[in-house]
């Protein structure tokens, strides 16, 4: 006798994908589980380049589908999540041994036009001798041109995806991990047993349909459970890794870095005090779980810098290296810089009940990713036909009046007694739920505890029960960035308090 199983769709992996699709499944009426083995965003999703952009160095290899639908999406979600994306000024020095100037010219007049409507500044060209921002350029640059794209926090734009899913009813499980799926007896649904060492937990759902969003470990979920076949798609996983230097120059402009082998480095003003540089493109065959940088990829990286900076560094400057792996479709080219970042989606029904697996992707088209994937499960499973609308409702805390200057102003003058620095954090990490952590706070006192560097007992509060952040790392490095600015003193603070005690 059938019975009817505990939720329509799983979707198995919390990374920027699996978040997309928990919300856009969710957001047209299906009851969703989103299971997670550790963090949200704890891997590759919290380890990107942190831009929102069209890709325009894929225009070369002729990927202008991927293209025109990142630049599509750029619009889309520079207006969802206002608070934590924002327009960045890009500034690629010319190089005439790389590419000569009519083909930059033409790929950026592309770019420009490519996606359709845009709210960003069009292209143009600039003479460093005249413009300010040639000024950490070595001599030899006297000319370039500027383009524009955004910026992301990219593990934030996770948790508010997962965070707008639970709104719409989701049921959100992390640090859960899938140790068993199968089958149902009659082939009408997915046994999922789930399994949290942390609290002891082991537990069993059923489900309609399971959506495999697990990242660099999409193949090897299949194979740990029986279910890949011969249609299965092979994975290329490539790291990159990014580091993190002392600020190297005034202004917020970025820079695209061309490079003898023709690929690119983004050099980026970071949190302030710093500046990111990334990204490698190398072959990885190791376990994603324990991705790190090398010495070579270090190497490269600050080559990179000093072939155009006239402040040199050296491997001594770097303060911080982070690295991630890119599940990429194996579509059989030889250099892991030119693997299409584009995605496909894989359905299965051949063992009965519907498995849609996701291979590749990028974060710029994680919502349409999320979209299509929806989109396939609904005509798959024959349900009656409901579109997507995940594109009209802004992410959580991004529903800004107007713009974030007049945002801040109003926050002004709703919080006269918070410090310029803490509001502007607040606003510019949680947008308009700023106003659920400051609940019923008049002054900074009511803010609880204070651990040092910004941090107070009332915003991990909210973090620990709006955001599932469980641990220290889950604070400082994924919902904030607040690990590169925090001292020795306040780790030690932190460590101290009571609910990171078992964690530490």
């Amino acid at each position: 006798m059938n019975t009817t199983p505990d939720f329509d769709l799983c979707v198995i992996g919390a990374g920027i994908n699996g978040a997309g699709i928990a919300r856009d499944a969710a957001m047209r009426g299906l009851s969703v589980l989103l299971v997670e083995a550790q963090d949200i965003a704890g891997a590759t999703s919290s380890a990107s380049t942190k831009l929102i952009h069209g890709g325009l160095r894929y225009l070369e290899t002729y990927q202008f589908r991927l293209v025109r639908e990142s630049l599509q999406e750029r619009e889309v979600l520079m207006h969802l999540a206002p608070h934590i994306i924002k327009p960045l000024d890009f500034v690629m020095p010319h190089t005439q041994d790389l590419r000569p100037a009519w083909m930059i010219r033409t790929g950026l007049f592309i770019y420009d036009h490519l996606g359709g409507k845009r709210s960003l500044p069009a292209s143009h060209g600039v003479d460093f001798r005249k413009d300010p921002c040639g000024r950490p350029l070595k001599d030899i640059y006297k000319t370039g041109y500027h383009y524009s794209d955004c910026w992301v926090e990219d593990s934030r734009l996770v948790v508010l995806n997962v965070l707008s899913a639970a709104e719409h009813g989701a049921r959100i499980m992390t640090r859960t991990a899938c140790v068993g799926l199968e089958p149902s007896p009659d082939k009408s649904c997915w046994h999922i047993k789930l399994r949290n060492i942390s609290i002891n937990y082991e537990g069993t759902f059923t489900a309609r349909s399971v959506i495999n969003a697990t990242g660099p470990w999409v193949r090897k979920f299949l194979e740990g459970c029986q279910l890949a076949t011969a249609q299965t798609p092979q994975v290329r996983l490539v790291k990159g890794s990014h580091i993190i230097v002392p600020r190297l120059y005034e202004g917020s402009h970025t820079f695209l870095l061309q490079q003898p082998d023709r690929r690119v480095v983004f050099v980026i003003p970071y949190e302030g005090n710093y500046t990111l540089i990334g990204t490698t493109d190398v072959e990885f065959n190791g376990d994603p779980a324990g991705v790190a940088i090398d010495s070579k990829e270090t190497e490269y990286l600050v080559k990179a810098v000093n072939l155009y900076f006239k402040s040199q560094i050296s491997i001594k400057h770097v303060y911080w290296t982070y690295s991630g792996v890119r599940p990429l479709v194996d579509d059989g080219d030889s250099n892991a810089s030119n693997i299409t970042r584009d995605y496909q989606l894989v359905p299965d029904q051949s063992h009965g009940p519907l498995m849609i697996s996701v291979f590749g992707g990028k974060l710029t088209t994680y919502r349409k990713l999320s979209q299509h994937a929806v989109d396939q499960l609904f005509k798959l499973q024959a349900y009656k036909f409901k579109k997507s609308i995940s594109h009209t409702e802004p992410l959580p805390g991004g529903d800004i009046p107007r713009t974030m200057e007049r945002f801040l102003k109003i926050q002004t003058r709703h919080y006269p007694w918070l410090t310029e620095s803490l509001l502007s954090r607040y606003a510019h990490t949680y947008g308009t739920r700023m106003d659920i952590l400051l609940k019923n706070k008049q002054n900074m006192n009511d803010l609880g505890r204070y651990f040092g560097d910004g941090l107070y007992e009332a915003e991990i509060d909210y973090l620990t029960k709006h955001e599932w952040a469980r641990t220290l790392d889950d604070i400082l490095w994924r919902r904030t960035k607040l690990g590169l600015h925090v001292s020795d003193a306040t780790y030690v603070n932190l460590n101290a308090y009571e609910p990171f005690k078992a964690a530490s």
